[in-house]
């Protein structure tokens, strides 16, 4: 059995050092740093995989600096649809919403859709009414909008254009994309959770990897925890996320391994931009990336976090 660690993501995508200023660097940088520290506590005082995925991914809907809950992209009309899901390694259970629009943290109804219903993946109303059932407050979709993003919009909209995560020069201290953690705590357990406010300009309606399992979100403690960020429609098309698992387990390949296969070959040959984290159940990290960048931050119990945003 391996350490207890963390691994969290806050999207990735076009993010180079002449686009991101000193000052909007710190505040990514004092972000992660905070989210993966709060994780690191909680693997050390025994808590598990399943609410530490939670809670990292609850805070990080909550910072307006990451494209998942309050800080979400705008649809074509203008409207915010939310999406996230939640994987426990030892079950193999999962959770997800997609289309969510009055749910402040979608992650939360992810795992009331796991542990309160017999269902995966709960969409739009029906997701939102089964929430507030079981407790979870309506909010006004006004709490996602930011008026960052929406110049986002506009600008996309001017250029006829859907943009993806992080992926276009447009004002960059407005991009970010889809977030996620995955850990494995001290009793060898791996969990994995991820939640996005979609692409800006996109269709209403449209859904992406984040909220299905095996596309955007896996977890198995036979070998590996993930979760995904880039183009995806694409990590959608190669499970991604569950490839990972599969070439460690038929293919007999490291973590690292079958991480560079998959992000370094499969998604780009399909056009695919983005990257993952993942763990495994020895408490390796792996944080690869096509992009030019991928907010990310990584600690084990007790040590000091790593924090990454730009391609070392």
């Amino acid at each position: 059995m391996g350490n207890a660690v963390i691994a969290i993501h806050g999207g990735a995508g076009a993010i180079t050092r002449a686009q991101l200023s000193q000052a909007q660097e710190q505040r990514y940088i004092e972000a992660l740093s905070s989210i993966v520290e709060t994780g690191q506590r909680m693997l050390e005082a025994g808590e598990s995989a399943l609410d530490v995925v939670t809670e990292a991914v609850r805070l990080l809907e909550e910072c307006p600096l990451f494209n998942a809950g309050i800080g979400a992209v705008f649809t074509r009309d203008g409207t915010h649809e939310l999406d996230a899901c939640v994987m426990d390694g030892i079950t193999l259970k999962a959770g997800a919403v997609a289309g969510v629009s009055h749910l402040r943290n979608p992650i939360l109804a992810a795992r009331l859709v796991m542990e309160q219903s017999p269902h995966v993946l709960l969409v739009g109303e029906g997701a939102e009414k089964f929430a507030v059932d079981h407790g979870m407050e309506s909010v006004s979709p006004d709490i996602f909008s930011t008026p960052e993003r929406y110049q986002q919009l506009l600008t996309a909209r001017g250029a006829n254009d859907i943009v993806l995560d992080h992926a276009s020069p447009l004002d960059e201290s407005s991009k970010t994309g889809t977030v996620g953690a995955v850990a494995l705590d001290k009793a060898g357990n791996l969990a994995a959770a991820t939640s996005t406010g979609g692409m800006t300009n996109k269709l209403p309606g449209r859904v992406g990897d984040s909220p299905l399992p095996g596309a955007g979100c896996y977890a198995n403690n036979a070998n590996v925890a993930v979760s995904c960020t880039g183009t995806g429609e694409v990590f959608i098309r190669t499970l991604a996320a569950y490839d990972i698992a599969a070439l460690m387990d038929y293919g007999s390949l490291s973590l690292a391994e079958a991480c560079e296969r998959v992000v370094m070959e499969k998604l780009p040959a399909l056009d695919g931009s983005g990257g993952l984290i993942a763990v495994d159940r020895e408490g390796n990290v792996a944080l690869p990336f096509n992009s030019e960048g991928m907010y990310r931050a990584w600690g084990y119990a007790g040590d000091a976090p790593s924090i990454g945003i730009y391609r070392e």
